[in-house]
């Protein structure tokens, strides 16, 4: 029987599978829902502005934002079974016979390729979510500023992606022998860490400001 993906669980299924005893799905899939509920919630502001006579210069805009929010989210909901899948591939190369040389050679570079995979996965998970920024500023600033607060819970949303997905690269990052692979990540790591916390902080101050 063909196993049911994670991302067409219910919710209520999902925390269950998640609080289990099965080290997946984990924080890297739990980062990748979190950015899809950002992509959801501009998403959401943009269509509540859509329509609506006070807000008919950024219309088109809005619409813009929410189409392409949507294709984030679809990403994004993928990325909760790719995280878990690549989690796997580690746990199954763990597995492989290691009695021969030749198989501890080969177990050891299996552990090697997996770990970069299970690196690779939540790096691209922080970047894709990264990219919801611009269209959570602009409903948040532009959109129906009676859901101004949505909008904000979306950019904490992302910043959790963006984060939880950070920390996922970087336990996978000290068993990585690649120096170079290594280094690349890990600056990639650094920038995304110091510009969402800045940008949250700007959307927070905003949002605060828009409902007093």
């Amino acid at each position: 029987m063909e196993k049911k993906l994670l991302q067409n669980h219910t919710l209520a299924e999902f925390c269950a599978v998640t609080a289990g005893n099965d080290p997946v799905p984990g924080g890297g899939s739990v980062s990748a829902l979190a950015g899809s509920i950002a992509a959801s919630l501009a998403e959401m502001v943009a269509n509540l502005t859509v329509g609506r006579k006070k807000y008919a210069e950024v219309e088109e805009e809005m619409k813009e934002v929410a189409a392409k929010a949507k294709e984030v989210r679809a990403e994004l909901l993928a990325a909760i079974d790719r995280d878990s899948d690549a989690y796997d591939l580690v746990s199954q190369a763990f597995k492989m016979p290691k009695e021969t040389d030749e198989e501890k050679s080969a177990r050891s570079a299996k552990i090697q390729e997996g770990t970069k995979i299970a690196a690779m996965v939540p790096m691209e998970v922080a970047k894709k979510t990264y990219e919801l920024i611009p269209f959570i500023e602009a409903v948040v600033k532009k959109g129906n500023q009676n859901a101004v607060t949505d909008g904000c819970i979306a950019m904490m949303n992302c910043r959790l992606g963006v984060i939880g997905a950070v920390l996922n690269v970087r336990i996978n990052l000290g068993s990585i022998k690649d120096e170079a692979f290594v280094r690349e990540l890990d600056e990639e790591c650094e920038k995304l860490e110091k510009e969402i916390t800045a940008i949250e902080h700007r959307i927070l101050e905003y949002t605060y400001q828009a409902i007093k």
